[in-house]
């Protein structure tokens, strides 16, 4: 970090990054398969948050929608914090506040995801013109669901590569040396 970014470094700066690196919650993301389990957990609780408020708006049911957003958004922040915790804040900290190497792997983290999103993205027309084609007309419909699902897919996809493609952490002892 240059001395000038060091004069622009705020005291939200540092507690992000005090946050990001807390130690507390290593245990969840320790290793490879609890990175890509927690990943697993986001993008379920994010579909099920998903079929919750679509269902509850499509079918009029906003007792629904609460009681779903109230009992599976908590759970959606907790995984959220765990995927920002084991990529140590990679895509919430702001480009300053990172090194060389970390804004190395920001940058092939997004290139990943737009190229994932992309192909979600024409997937996603695709599957709509197929609907289309097989029922002989276009039912719009069913397009505002496709949209938002594909909309939060775009939004998340970033996070969910870094989670996935996160390293494991360095031991401090190194054992027969």
């Amino acid at each position: 970090m240059t001395t000038r970014q060091l004069d622009r470094v705020t005291r939200y700066d540092r507690r992000m990054v005090q946050i990001m690196n807390n130690p507390a919650g290593r245990p969840l993301y320790a290793t490879a398969a609890r990175r890509r389990g927690l990943v697993a957990a986001h993008i379920a609780l994010t579909a099920a948050l998903l079929a919750v408020l679509l269902g509850g708006i499509a079918e009029r049911l906003p007792w629904l929608i609460l009681g779903g957003v109230v009992v599976l958004l908590p759970l959606w922040c907790f995984a959220t914090g765990a995927i920002n915790g084991c990529t140590r804040g990679l895509l919430e900290l702001r480009a300053r506040m990172l090194d060389e190497r970390q804004l190395a792997d920001r940058h092939r983290v997004q290139a990943r995801a737009h190229r994932l999103s992309v192909a979600g993205l024409f997937g996603a027309v695709v599957a709509l013109g197929a609907i289309g084609a097989v029922q002989g007309e276009f039912r719009s419909a069913a397009l505002l669901p496709v949209l938002v699902v594909v909309l939060v897919t775009l939004w998340l996809m970033p996070l969910w590569t870094a989670g996935l493609t996160a390293r494991d952490e360095m031991t401090d002892d190194v054992a027969g040396l």
